[in-house]
């Protein structure tokens, strides 16, 4: 089963597999998304599910069990 994302506010959509790094997804959805330490600790990755909770995409994976997932994504200059 895949998951549909959609990348909020630039309203990218893409099918992705549970599983798959959230780094990837937006990759290959033509999104980019700041990365800094790759291990989630600086939090330049990071992003807002539709439910309100704050992830760091570096190291979470699209989830199983849900037919879609938005991502909102933050603006940060200083990145």
């Amino acid at each position: 089963m895949t998951v549909r994302i959609q990348f909020l506010p630039d309203d990218v959509t893409v099918n992705a597999e549970p599983g798959e790094a959230l780094l990837q997804v937006a990759s290959r959805a033509g999104i980019t998304i700041p990365t800094g330490c790759l291990m989630g600790s600086c939090h330049a990755c990071e992003v807002e599910l539709d439910d309100g909770r704050s992830i760091c995409s570096c190291i979470s994976s699209v989830p199983s069990g849900k037919e879609q997932l938005t991502i909102h994504l933050f603006s940060d200059p200083s990145w």
